[in-house]
């Protein structure tokens, strides 16, 4: 038999300063779809990991897309 355990789970605090710059905003494209937006702050401290951090976003996002359309994730889907 297996034992539950029901706790809280604790971020990371390097996860957390990451992000702190970005801003994330849900907007709506001209065709109707919900887009997110990522903005970093030019002057911020942390302006390489936010970087970083946004840019591991859009690249999951890619990967998900592709996956979805071709299957594979390190291929982009044919133009025909």
């Amino acid at each position: 038999m297996t034992k539950l355990v029901v706790a809280k789970l604790k971020g990371s605090k390097k996860a957390k300063a990451a992000h702190g710059a970005v801003t994330e905003k849900r907007v709506r494209s001209s065709t109707g779809q919900f887009l997110t937006v990522r903005t970093i702050e030019g002057q911020s401290k942390t302006f390489a990991h936010d970087l970083t951090y946004v840019f591991t976003k859009n690249v999951a996002k890619a990967r998900r897309e592709n996956k979805a359309v071709a299957g594979v994730t390190d291929r982009a889907p044919s133009k025909a």
